[in-house]
Protein backbone atom coordinates (compact mmCIF):
# COMPACT_ATOMS: atom_id res chain seq x y z
CA UNK A 1 0.00 0.00 0.00
CA UNK A 2 2.67 2.28 0.77
CA UNK A 3 4.60 1.94 -1.87
CA UNK A 4 1.57 2.57 -4.53
CA UNK A 5 0.75 5.57 -2.58
CA UNK A 6 4.23 6.78 -3.46
CA UNK A 7 3.61 6.22 -6.97
CA UNK A 8 0.58 7.78 -7.26
CA UNK A 9 2.15 10.70 -5.16
CA UNK A 10 5.05 10.59 -7.77
CA UNK A 11 2.49 11.20 -10.87
CA UNK A 12 0.56 13.61 -9.64
CA UNK A 13 3.72 15.82 -8.66
CA UNK A 14 4.92 15.48 -12.36
CA UNK A 15 1.49 16.12 -13.77
CA UNK A 16 1.33 19.70 -11.71
CA UNK A 17 5.14 20.91 -12.83
CA UNK A 18 3.98 19.91 -16.78
CA UNK A 19 0.89 22.16 -15.80
CA UNK A 20 3.10 25.08 -14.44
CA UNK A 21 5.53 24.63 -17.12
CA UNK A 22 3.12 25.15 -19.84
CA UNK A 23 1.45 28.29 -18.20
CA UNK A 24 4.01 29.93 -17.79
CA UNK A 25 5.21 29.66 -21.35
CA UNK A 26 1.56 31.32 -22.61
CA UNK A 27 2.92 34.56 -23.30
CA UNK A 28 7.08 34.50 -23.59
CA UNK A 29 7.25 38.52 -23.52
CA UNK A 30 6.00 38.20 -19.91
CA UNK A 31 8.27 39.02 -17.00
CA UNK A 32 10.10 35.93 -15.07
CA UNK A 33 7.92 33.65 -17.24
CA UNK A 34 4.60 34.41 -15.43
CA UNK A 35 1.55 34.28 -17.79
CA UNK A 36 0.09 37.49 -19.09
CA UNK A 37 -3.68 37.49 -19.36
CA UNK A 38 -4.05 39.90 -22.54
CA UNK A 39 -7.02 42.81 -22.62
CA UNK A 40 -10.29 41.19 -24.58
CA UNK A 41 -10.66 44.03 -27.76
CA UNK A 42 -13.73 46.72 -26.70
CA UNK A 43 -17.04 46.37 -28.76
CA UNK A 44 -17.24 48.42 -31.50
CA UNK A 45 -19.95 51.52 -30.32
CA UNK A 46 -23.21 50.57 -32.04
CA UNK A 47 -23.42 54.53 -33.00
CA UNK A 48 -21.04 56.35 -35.11
CA UNK A 49 -20.42 60.21 -34.05
CA UNK A 50 -18.62 61.01 -37.85
CA UNK A 51 -20.49 59.33 -40.73
CA UNK A 52 -18.66 59.77 -43.91
CA UNK A 53 -22.42 60.51 -45.90
CA UNK A 54 -25.84 61.65 -45.67
CA UNK A 55 -29.11 62.29 -46.88
CA UNK A 56 -32.27 64.10 -45.52
CA UNK A 57 -35.53 63.73 -46.31
CA UNK A 58 -38.87 65.53 -45.18
CA UNK A 59 -40.32 68.57 -46.02
CA UNK A 60 -39.88 72.38 -47.18
CA UNK A 61 -37.74 73.56 -43.50
CA UNK A 62 -35.54 71.03 -45.32
CA UNK A 63 -35.54 72.49 -48.36
CA UNK A 64 -35.11 76.11 -47.11
CA UNK A 65 -38.16 77.08 -48.26
CA UNK A 66 -38.76 80.81 -48.11
CA UNK A 67 -35.48 81.88 -46.52
CA UNK A 68 -33.90 83.43 -49.80
CA UNK A 69 -37.01 84.73 -51.70
CA UNK A 70 -41.19 84.38 -51.53
CA UNK A 71 -42.77 80.76 -51.70
CA UNK A 72 -39.19 79.51 -53.31
CA UNK A 73 -37.13 76.28 -52.24
CA UNK A 74 -33.66 77.92 -51.30
CA UNK A 75 -31.48 74.45 -50.75
CA UNK A 76 -28.11 76.27 -50.37
CA UNK A 77 -29.53 77.21 -46.67
CA UNK A 78 -30.36 73.79 -45.90
CA UNK A 79 -30.05 72.74 -41.93
CA UNK A 80 -29.17 69.06 -43.78
CA UNK A 81 -27.16 69.90 -46.51
CA UNK A 82 -26.85 73.09 -47.44
CA UNK A 83 -23.60 74.87 -48.81
CA UNK A 84 -23.98 78.80 -47.18
CA UNK A 85 -21.09 79.14 -44.97
CA UNK A 86 -23.46 81.24 -42.73
CA UNK A 87 -25.70 78.34 -41.81
CA UNK A 88 -22.76 76.00 -41.47
CA UNK A 89 -25.01 72.85 -42.27
CA UNK A 90 -24.90 69.76 -40.59
CA UNK A 91 -23.12 67.91 -43.85
CA UNK A 92 -20.54 70.90 -43.77
CA UNK A 93 -19.92 69.82 -40.18
CA UNK A 94 -20.02 66.10 -40.20
CA UNK A 95 -17.74 65.82 -43.71
CA UNK A 96 -16.19 69.59 -44.97
CA UNK A 97 -17.14 71.88 -47.48
CA UNK A 98 -15.66 69.11 -50.27
CA UNK A 99 -17.25 66.37 -48.38
CA UNK A 100 -20.90 67.73 -48.46
CA UNK A 101 -20.88 68.67 -51.68
CA UNK A 102 -19.63 64.88 -52.66
CA UNK A 103 -21.09 63.04 -50.71
CA UNK A 104 -24.67 64.68 -49.08
CA UNK A 105 -28.18 64.07 -50.96
CA UNK A 106 -31.20 65.99 -50.21
CA UNK A 107 -34.67 64.20 -50.98
CA UNK A 108 -36.91 66.61 -49.15
CA UNK A 109 -40.00 67.92 -50.63
CA UNK A 110 -41.91 71.27 -50.03
CA UNK A 111 -45.24 70.21 -48.66
CA UNK A 112 -44.96 66.46 -47.92
CA UNK A 113 -46.40 64.46 -45.11
CA UNK A 114 -45.24 61.55 -43.37
CA UNK A 115 -46.84 59.38 -45.93
CA UNK A 116 -44.32 60.54 -48.76
CA UNK A 117 -41.39 59.36 -46.28
CA UNK A 118 -41.01 56.11 -47.52
CA UNK A 119 -40.49 57.31 -50.89
CA UNK A 120 -38.11 59.62 -50.10
CA UNK A 121 -36.43 57.10 -48.16
CA UNK A 122 -36.41 54.35 -50.50
CA UNK A 123 -34.63 57.08 -52.87
CA UNK A 124 -32.08 57.96 -50.18
CA UNK A 125 -31.11 54.31 -49.65
CA UNK A 126 -30.06 54.20 -53.51
CA UNK A 127 -26.99 56.60 -52.13
CA UNK A 128 -25.98 54.14 -49.51
CA UNK A 129 -25.42 56.93 -46.64
CA UNK A 130 -24.10 56.22 -43.29
CA UNK A 131 -26.44 59.07 -41.62
CA UNK A 132 -29.92 60.10 -42.77
CA UNK A 133 -31.79 62.95 -41.39
CA UNK A 134 -35.65 63.00 -40.47
CA UNK A 135 -37.35 66.02 -40.48
CA UNK A 136 -41.05 65.54 -41.32
CA UNK A 137 -44.38 66.24 -39.43
CA UNK A 138 -45.41 69.93 -39.23
CA UNK A 139 -47.66 69.48 -43.15
CA UNK A 140 -49.55 66.69 -41.14
CA UNK A 141 -50.75 69.37 -38.89
CA UNK A 142 -50.62 71.96 -41.02
CA UNK A 143 -53.65 71.11 -43.12
CA UNK A 144 -57.11 72.86 -44.41
CA UNK A 145 -58.72 72.67 -40.20
CA UNK A 146 -57.86 70.85 -37.44
CA UNK A 147 -59.98 67.60 -38.16
CA UNK A 148 -58.18 67.66 -41.72
CA UNK A 149 -54.74 66.52 -39.76
CA UNK A 150 -53.12 63.42 -40.33
CA UNK A 151 -54.03 60.41 -37.01
CA UNK A 152 -52.05 59.84 -34.94
CA UNK A 153 -52.29 56.08 -35.76
CA UNK A 154 -51.74 56.93 -39.31
CA UNK A 155 -48.73 59.19 -38.95
CA UNK A 156 -47.11 56.75 -36.48
CA UNK A 157 -48.01 53.80 -38.81
CA UNK A 158 -46.02 55.67 -41.89
CA UNK A 159 -43.47 57.09 -39.73
CA UNK A 160 -42.65 52.94 -39.13
CA UNK A 161 -42.87 52.17 -43.02
CA UNK A 162 -40.45 55.23 -43.59
CA UNK A 163 -38.06 53.38 -40.77
CA UNK A 164 -38.59 49.80 -42.24
CA UNK A 165 -38.18 51.00 -45.76
CA UNK A 166 -34.65 52.24 -44.97
CA UNK A 167 -33.61 48.93 -42.76
CA UNK A 168 -34.40 46.67 -45.48
CA UNK A 169 -32.10 48.40 -47.87
CA UNK A 170 -29.20 49.57 -45.58
CA UNK A 171 -29.72 47.76 -41.95
CA UNK A 172 -26.81 49.86 -40.46
CA UNK A 173 -27.35 53.45 -41.25
CA UNK A 174 -27.93 55.40 -38.82
CA UNK A 175 -30.95 57.92 -38.82
CA UNK A 176 -31.19 61.25 -36.83
CA UNK A 177 -35.21 62.76 -36.21
CA UNK A 178 -35.85 65.68 -35.78
CA UNK A 179 -38.94 66.98 -33.74
CA UNK A 180 -41.74 68.93 -35.50
CA UNK A 181 -41.61 72.64 -34.43
CA UNK A 182 -43.98 74.21 -32.61
CA UNK A 183 -46.41 75.68 -35.19
CA UNK A 184 -48.37 77.87 -32.11
CA UNK A 185 -44.74 79.45 -30.92
CA UNK A 186 -44.59 80.42 -34.78
CA UNK A 187 -48.02 81.58 -35.01
CA UNK A 188 -47.50 83.57 -31.92
CA UNK A 189 -44.12 85.52 -33.34
CA UNK A 190 -45.27 86.23 -37.02
CA UNK A 191 -48.59 87.52 -36.81
CA UNK A 192 -47.28 90.99 -35.56
CA UNK A 193 -45.89 91.21 -39.51
CA UNK A 194 -48.62 92.31 -41.51
CA UNK A 195 -46.52 90.92 -44.91
CA UNK A 196 -46.53 87.98 -43.09
CA UNK A 197 -49.65 87.55 -42.61
CA UNK A 198 -50.60 88.46 -45.89
CA UNK A 199 -48.24 85.74 -46.97
CA UNK A 200 -50.10 83.10 -44.56
CA UNK A 201 -53.47 83.60 -46.51
CA UNK A 202 -51.86 81.99 -49.70
CA UNK A 203 -52.35 79.01 -47.93
CA UNK A 204 -49.35 78.39 -45.51
CA UNK A 205 -50.46 76.23 -42.45
CA UNK A 206 -54.46 77.40 -42.49
CA UNK A 207 -55.33 75.31 -39.70
CA UNK A 208 -52.93 77.29 -37.18
CA UNK A 209 -52.57 80.11 -39.11
CA UNK A 210 -56.54 80.88 -40.34
CA UNK A 211 -57.62 84.00 -38.84
CA UNK A 212 -54.22 84.78 -37.58
CA UNK A 213 -55.76 87.59 -35.41
CA UNK A 214 -58.73 86.52 -33.75
CA UNK A 215 -58.46 85.66 -29.81
CA UNK A 216 -61.63 83.97 -29.55
CA UNK A 217 -62.43 80.91 -28.49
CA UNK A 218 -63.07 79.24 -31.13
CA UNK A 219 -59.44 80.30 -32.63
CA UNK A 220 -57.93 79.60 -29.33
CA UNK A 221 -59.03 75.61 -29.05
CA UNK A 222 -57.72 75.24 -32.64
CA UNK A 223 -54.63 76.43 -32.49
CA UNK A 224 -54.56 74.19 -28.94
CA UNK A 225 -55.30 70.91 -30.95
CA UNK A 226 -53.10 71.23 -33.90
CA UNK A 227 -50.22 72.09 -30.83
CA UNK A 228 -51.58 68.99 -28.83
CA UNK A 229 -51.58 66.92 -32.50
CA UNK A 230 -47.79 67.73 -33.09
CA UNK A 231 -47.25 66.97 -29.70
CA UNK A 232 -48.75 63.28 -30.27
CA UNK A 233 -46.61 62.73 -33.25
CA UNK A 234 -43.33 63.84 -31.59
CA UNK A 235 -43.99 61.53 -29.29
CA UNK A 236 -44.35 58.89 -31.76
CA UNK A 237 -41.13 59.97 -33.02
CA UNK A 238 -39.57 59.29 -29.96
CA UNK A 239 -41.14 55.91 -29.22
CA UNK A 240 -40.34 54.19 -32.86
CA UNK A 241 -37.08 55.71 -33.04
CA UNK A 242 -36.04 54.26 -29.77
CA UNK A 243 -37.07 50.47 -30.96
CA UNK A 244 -34.47 51.34 -33.27
CA UNK A 245 -30.96 51.40 -31.84
CA UNK A 246 -29.45 53.14 -34.48
CA UNK A 247 -32.11 56.25 -34.34
CA UNK A 248 -31.55 59.03 -32.19
CA UNK A 249 -34.22 61.74 -31.46
CA UNK A 250 -33.72 64.87 -30.64
CA UNK A 251 -35.47 64.93 -27.62
CA UNK A 252 -37.99 67.37 -28.50
CA UNK A 253 -35.16 70.04 -28.81
CA UNK A 254 -36.87 71.80 -31.98
CA UNK A 255 -39.74 71.66 -30.50
CA UNK A 256 -38.85 73.52 -27.42
CA UNK A 257 -36.72 75.83 -29.57
CA UNK A 258 -37.94 79.56 -29.12
CA UNK A 259 -37.64 80.29 -32.88
CA UNK A 260 -37.30 84.59 -32.67
CA UNK A 261 -37.49 87.19 -35.36
CA UNK A 262 -33.95 86.68 -36.50
CA UNK A 263 -35.00 82.70 -37.03
CA UNK A 264 -37.57 83.21 -39.42
CA UNK A 265 -38.26 83.62 -42.76
CA UNK A 266 -38.73 87.84 -43.28
CA UNK A 267 -41.21 86.79 -46.26
CA UNK A 268 -43.42 84.37 -44.04
CA UNK A 269 -42.91 85.18 -40.79
CA UNK A 270 -43.32 80.73 -40.14
CA UNK A 271 -40.13 79.43 -42.15
CA UNK A 272 -36.78 79.51 -40.59
CA UNK A 273 -34.84 82.10 -42.22
CA UNK A 274 -30.95 81.30 -42.69
CA UNK A 275 -30.60 82.05 -39.14
CA UNK A 276 -33.04 79.86 -37.89
CA UNK A 277 -31.24 76.94 -40.37
CA UNK A 278 -28.29 77.63 -38.80
CA UNK A 279 -29.85 77.14 -35.24
CA UNK A 280 -31.69 73.85 -36.16
CA UNK A 281 -28.18 73.03 -37.58
CA UNK A 282 -26.73 73.17 -34.52
CA UNK A 283 -29.29 70.89 -32.61
CA UNK A 284 -28.87 68.28 -35.02
CA UNK A 285 -25.00 68.47 -34.93
CA UNK A 286 -24.92 68.01 -31.36
CA UNK A 287 -27.37 65.38 -31.10
CA UNK A 288 -25.61 63.57 -33.44
CA UNK A 289 -21.74 63.71 -32.09
CA UNK A 290 -23.36 63.43 -28.66
CA UNK A 291 -21.53 59.67 -26.46
CA UNK A 292 -24.85 58.92 -25.25
CA UNK A 293 -28.54 59.49 -27.36
CA UNK A 294 -30.56 61.91 -25.88
CA UNK A 295 -33.22 61.14 -23.34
Amino acid sequence: MRNRSHRWRAVLAAAAAAALLGTASCDSSAPGGTAKLRPSAKPTPVWDRSPDSMAAVGDSITRGFDACSVLSDCPEVSWATGSDPRVDSLAVRLLGTTGAAERSWNYAVTGARMADLPGQMAEAATRGPELVTVMAGANDACRSSASAMTSVADFRAEFQEALDTLRRALPKTQVYVSSVPDLRRLWSEGRGSALGKQVWKLGICPSMLGDADSLNAAATLRRGQVRDRVKAYNQVLREVCAKDRRCRFDGNAVFDYRFGADQLSHWDWFHPSRDGQARLAEIAYRTVTAREPVT
